[in-house]
């Protein structure tokens, strides 16, 4: 695989870090600033999100620089294929070659996406591997994220656990308790790290928007926009939400959810102004200064914790019928509302 990087080979242990997608990215922002300092550190991107809105810009948001200096990771590796089977294939294929040429000691992976899946070729190249948000479990196995999920746990030689929900599950299945710990959400640095920017961004400005004047809207998810029962059900609920609220929903767009609006021909209310996929900052001033937050996104329950923590709640509404995430709902101002009009009113 071609590619510029080598190791700077001064005595650190040398760790990869492997990601491909937008969340990824957020999360591990300040986990690869960190890893710079103390390892010869390597970040591969398996580009599952190949537009700028869902990559390029994220690297750019948080400063994320390459061992060239450039915004970016140190390997970028194409995986998208025609279909599912291939992307996936290209992710195992490709990510098994870069792990053979570079022999790092330690390989990380974030979360539950498909480029978690080069976890495998890790292991079967003895790569001592360490997951990190580990033993979440929504227990819904339709959709793919809690495959990949049981999957990367169990052959972990490392697994770091947000909560104590996702500890204890790991240790009731049996994992030894050596390799599991209870590390929390890298969220909160995260979040820290770009409050200031945040709290500058002039978003709602541009977009013409009002503090509480507005709904934020983020759908994206397979079993939202690939079943067609569960696509018609949420956006009619979306439309009836517009109707009774009657203000601006404001909604960051994904590029597969554009495409499959525009492919199913429904119609959105009027209200509902479809939006490019904003960055890290502009999205999170938006969510602060929502009425609400409607959305199936993975990082909302870290996200409405972390605000209700710095005094300043936001009404945070997920927009699917199952949860990795119980101790949000304990602790945050995050509601489980479902994707029917009933549930969602």
């Amino acid at each position: 695989m071609e590619h510029n990087f080598t190791w700077k080979n001064d005595g650190r242990t040398k760790v990869m870090i492997g990601c491909g997608t937008r969340p990824e990215i957020i999360r591990l922002a300040a986990v690869i600033k960190r890893c710079r300092e103390y390892f010869d550190c390597c970040v591969v991107y398996y580009n599952q999100n190949w537009d700028r809105n869902l990559s390029t810009v994220f690297w750019e948001d948080f400063e994320l620089k390459n061992t060239f200096g450039e915004y970016g990771p140190d390997i970028l590796v194409p995986v998208v294929g025609e279909n599912l089977g291939v992307t996936c294939g290209n992710i195992l294929g490709r990510s098994y070659e870069l792990l053979s040429e570079l022999q790092p000691e330690g390989y990380l992976v974030l979360g539950d996406t498909n480029s978690c899946l080069s976890a495998i070729s890790a292991k079967r190249l003895h790569i001592p591997l360490f997951h990190m948000e580990a033993g979440n479990r929504c227990k819904d196995e339709c959709l793919p994220e809690e495959t990949n999920r049981r999957i990367v746990d169990v052959i972990s030689d490392v697994n770091m656990c947000y909560s104590e929900f996702a500890r204890k599950y790991l240790a009731d299945t049996g994992l030894p308790k050596e390799r599991t710990y209870q590390t929390g959400s890298p969220m909160a640095e995260v979040l820290h790290m770009n409050l200031e920017k945040i709290q500058k961004s002039d978003v709602l400005e541009r977009l013409g928007l009002e503090k509480d004047k507005y709904i934020l809207l983020s759908a994206h998810r397979e079993e939202n926009i690939d079943s067609e029962k569960n696509f018609l059900s949420l956006f009619t609920a979306i439309n009836a939400l517009a109707e009774k609220y009657d203000m601006p929903i404001l909604y960051s767009c994904h590029p597969r959810s554009k495409h499959r609006l525009e492919k199913s021909g429904f119609q959105l209310d009027p209200r509902v102004r479809v939006n490019e996929p904003l960055g890290f900052n502009d999205y999170n001033k938006l969510q602060m200064n929502a009425l609400a937050i409607v959305s199936d996104s993975g990082t909302l329950p870290e996200e409405s914790s972390f605000y209700l923590s710095i005094g300043h709640p936001i009404a945070a509404v997920c927009i699917r019928t199952s949860t990795e995430r119980p101790e949000a709902l304990e602790a945050g101002d995050f509601i489980l509302a479902g994707i029917t009009t009933r549930e969602l009113l």
